[in-house]
């Protein structure tokens, strides 16, 4: 007569370990960025809606005035986003509460020419369209 021992089994252990690992690196999010404004874009930065934690994003060159466009990866986790661009002219320009899940796609609309400000926010409502419905002049990124 054979007596069957119970072995614990490494499996669920090694499992509960990859988990969190998992939780950690999330997959990246691509999203489209199309400069519809005059001026070169130089460097863009994103962070959680509202935190104002920025971090950079690297771009793979300029990103041109005129329509010229760009994939980049962000490597976060959550779907609505601030983000902040640096134009080559000294301006920036700030989408505020972008729902990335929902829109893959970021048109970066020009800035106003006759404008005194150095930054400039833009504010979604949260409607079908992804368009900004307001500019706010004079808000200081600094």
């Amino acid at each position: 007569m054979e007596i069957a021992v119970m072995r614990p089994s490494l499996f669920p252990l090694c499992l509960s370990c990859l988990l969190p690992m998992a939780a950690i690196a999330a997959p990246p999010r691509y999203v489209q960025l199309v400069n519809h404004a005059d001026d070169s874009i130089i460097s863009m930065q994103v962070a959680p809606h509202a935190s104002a934690s920025f971090t950079e994003v690297p771009l793979d060159d300029r990103l041109r005035g005129g329509g010229d466009s760009q994939t980049v990866a962000l490597r976060r986790q959550g779907c609505r986003y601030d983000l902040r661009f640096a134009f080559a002219d000294g301006r920036t320009l700030r989408y505020e509460d972008v729902d990335l899940c929902r829109y893959g796609k970021v048109g970066i609309r020009a800035l106003p020419r006759d404008a005194a400000g150095d930054a400039f926010v833009v504010r979604w409502d949260g409607a079908k369209a992804a368009e900004p419905v307001a500019v706010v002049e004079g808000e200081s990124e600094r």
